[in-house]
């Protein structure tokens, strides 16, 4: 997970870095995702004061936005855990 604001490309380009490439997101699905976070106060976003080239809106996660993504960590591995038992079998 990246610390810090970022920008929508810079997200993006992130999550293709730690995937190694197994996961592009388009343009459309990255912003409708924002817009939902947003909306529920997951995150926050701002336009920023750019001198040289386009202005970006950045992104920031709330203090909401960590709690919620925790538990929804936490259910994941829990599933995950659950998941890898039934296909070992024992």
């Amino acid at each position: 997970m990246q610390k810090g604001d970022s920008y929508g490309y810079q997200i993006n380009r992130a999550i293709e870095l730690q995937t190694k490439g197994q996961l592009e997101l388009k343009e459309a699905t990255l912003y409708s995702a924002f817009r939902r976070l947003e909306l529920s106060g997951c995150i926050i976003s701002y336009w920023g004061d750019e001198n040289t080239g386009a202005r970006r809106r950045y992104y920031s996660i709330t203090d909401y936005g960590r709690e919620i993504c925790s538990n929804l960590v936490r259910e994941w591995n829990l599933a995950k855990r659950i998941i890898d038992e039934l296909i070992k079998g024992d």
